[in-house]
């Protein structure tokens, strides 16, 4: 009754009181139910999920003491695990729903509750607010945190309600980074270089001493070329300015234009980071560098070459996170990954995948390799250079200067007891000699070819001086690969087209004729294209293919017999995607030759959803 008196007398005293009640209640329930229910040990429990082993949570411990950091963290930092894995196991150990903020669009009045620095110095991120219902949903690395949580009550209206979700830390800092408006920052350090003013958005809250403006200007351009996604950053100096453009979706797309004032002390600090001599400028310099962005690390390949107006640098982005793609996951038609398993599933012999350069060989490759990666099977790489470090996969540069090519590089890995071999590039007969060979041995064999074709690599063997005796037997299979971009989700519009042209593609006469182009929106930039998504042709080889290779049989009786089995080209597959509104004719014809589409397939297809390999 007492209490109801004060509760009723003092309203502004239980208002006051109640954040913190809020709190202490919140610590009661999680002291009792620690009390109630002993929690396993981190460790434990990835062990008993069979996803860590005992040496491997040693190892872990002995490395904790000296890094001083959670034990979680070690193991993804060890590459024992993924974060994804181990958030799976923290949210089952504290009994905490959990949330992937790489596909959280946050709610503008979330971001503008909790200001950016609160969210970075605790590892937080503002989700969702529901002014209606109070509803605020905020993700945390460490959800049991009675202070911060107690902190952010406070700064929150009267009315929220606070609901936790937990979330990895290097998540957590992509989305801060997203979300919270770097790009604005660059516009800060510029107007620091032009007026000697300092913008304190610019600046890092954790640095402790001054950083000049040319070096957070060369940072913040690297982080904003990740988040953009980009897989190159140029930097070109003109006659009287830099320009700087981004590779994106495998388009150059211009970010900025400089004086080129800017451009000399910019260059020092790229050279800096990659560790080229910055007093050389007549020759060109590779270079490599790597740093932590969004809390996980991102390399970056460098090369620097002279020009009539100074030293053009390129970046080529080496994020691990996007570029080791599971197989499953890169959008491939199901029944082109049911055929590529039963590739695999030969213990020996050779498999190629042709493609110009950036058509995603590198990433396809890694992604079988990833998948064939266990403990049971001894993978080794032979690459120039070596671009995503895999846990458990033996991989070696290849480096002209101590006398290591592709061809010696097989021969030594031969003496290594390997099961599964990568080699980067086939270039010469000599090292397509020696693939052929160990697949002969009884080793599986991956590499890439330049080729415009999967079935165009056969006469590009021939003449690198490969026999068809050594092809006849040896070879899995060809996939040929081109990379697409995909049309934005949000905008992209129909339009209707001529019965002419939508017999030719293939669409029934009695379904709608109509097709899907670019528009442009803010999800997408105003390019109407957000991604890219992987064009396949599969040429698996059996005893009737191997018995036209050993025959010397032409290409288009190679490419006639292969159809007959159910082959299909990447004109096939491009117009696939159109039919199926993933992409446009246009981005379709800039990618494939479709100009003899009608005369491939004079049996037309089905309709749009026909998914023939």
């Amino acid at each position: 009754m007492n209490s109801e008196l004060v509760r009723v007398a003092s309203p502004r005293l239980e208002a006051e009181l109640a954040p913190k009640v809020a709190a202490l209640t919140l610590a009661k329930n999680l002291l009792s139910a620690a009390v109630k229910k002993p929690t396993k040990a981190l460790g434990q429990m990835l062990i008993e999920r069979g996803v860590l082993s005992e040496d491997q949570l040693r190892i872990a411990l002995m490395e904790q003491k000296s890094l001083a950091m959670p034990l979680g963290k070690v193991l993804v930092t060890l590459g024992f695990l993924t974060e994804a894995t181990l958030r799976d196991v923290l949210a089952e150990k504290l009994g905490q729903e959990q949330v992937d903020l790489s596909k959280v669009l946050p709610s503008a009045s979330a971001l503008a509750l909790v200001p950016r620095e609160f969210a970075k110095r605790n590892s937080l991120f503002p989700v969702s607010w529901d002014e209606e219902d109070g509803e605020f949903i905020i993700a945390m690395s460490k959800p049991n945190d009675v202070v911060v949580v107690d902190q952010l009550r406070a700064a929150l209206p009267r009315n929220a309600k606070i609901q936790i979700r937990l979330a990895a830390d290097s998540d957590i800092d992509n989305a801060i980074a997203l979300h919270y408006g770097h790009v604005l920052s660059i516009d800060g350090i510029l107007n620091e270089i032009e007026t000697g003013e300092v913008d304190p958005t610019s600046l890092d809250i954790s640095a402790q001493n001054y950083i000049g403006p040319f070096v957070r200007l060369v940072d913040m351009l690297l982080a904003d070329s990740v988040q953009r996604r980009a897989s190159d950053i140029h930097f070109e100096p003109e006659q009287g300015f830099l320009r700087i453009r981004y590779r994106i979706d495998g388009v150059m797309r211009q970010i900025r234009s400089l004086h080129i004032k800017y451009w000399p002390p910019m260059s020092v600090r790229l050279k800096i980071l990659s560790g080229m001599n910055i007093a050389e400028s007549r020759a060109p310099q590779d270079g490599r560098i790597s740093v932590i962005l969004n809390g996980r690390q991102i390399d970056f390949r460098a090369a620097a070459l002279p020009t009539i107006y100074g030293e053009n640098f390129v970046l080529r982005v080496l994020d691990r996170v996007r570029g080791l793609v599971p197989l499953e996951n890169m959008g491939i038609d199901p029944a082109q990954l049911e055929l590529l398993e039963t590739m695999l599933a030969r213990p020996d012999g050779v498999l190629l995948v042709t493609g110009p350069t950036g058509s995603g060989k590198t990433t396809t490759l890694y992604s079988i390799l990833s998948k064939l990666n266990n403990e049971e099977v001894n993978i080794m790489t032979l690459e120039d250079p070596v671009e995503y470090p895999i846990p458990m996969i033996r991989q070696t540069n290849i480096a002209s200067g101590i006398k290591m090519e592709f061809a010696s590089g097989i021969r030594a890995l031969m003496r290594q007891d390997p099961d599964i071999i990568l080699v980067g590039e086939i270039r010469d007969q000599e090292t397509a000699t020696q693939a052929m060979r160990a697949a002969m041995t009884g080793h599986q064999v991956f590499s890439t070819l330049h080729t415009n074709s999967a079935v165009g690599a056969i006469p590009r063997l021939v003449d690198l001086g490969l026999t068809p005796d050594m092809l006849v037997g040896n070879l899995i299979g060809i996939i040929g690969q081109r990379l697409i971009r995909k049309l934005c989700s949000q905008c992209r519009t129909s339009f209707d087209i001529e019965p002419e042209l939508g017999t030719m593609l293939g669409i029934a006469a009695d379904a709608p004729m109509h097709l899907y182009r670019a528009a442009g929106c803010t999800h997408c930039d105003f390019r109407g294209f957000k991604g890219r998504i992987a064009l396949l042709e599969i040429l698996r080889f059996d005893e009737d293919l191997d018995d036209l290779i050993a025959k010397r049989a032409p290409t288009h009786d190679l490419l006639r017999l292969a159809r007959k089995k159910g082959f299909r080209t990447l004109a096939h597959a491009a117009v696939q995607r159109v039919l199926n509104g993933e992409t446009s004719l246009e981005e379709a014809a800039r990618v494939v030759d479709l100009t003899n589409y009608g005369a491939e397939y004079p049996d037309r297809l089905t309709g749009p959803a026909d998914a023939t390999v």
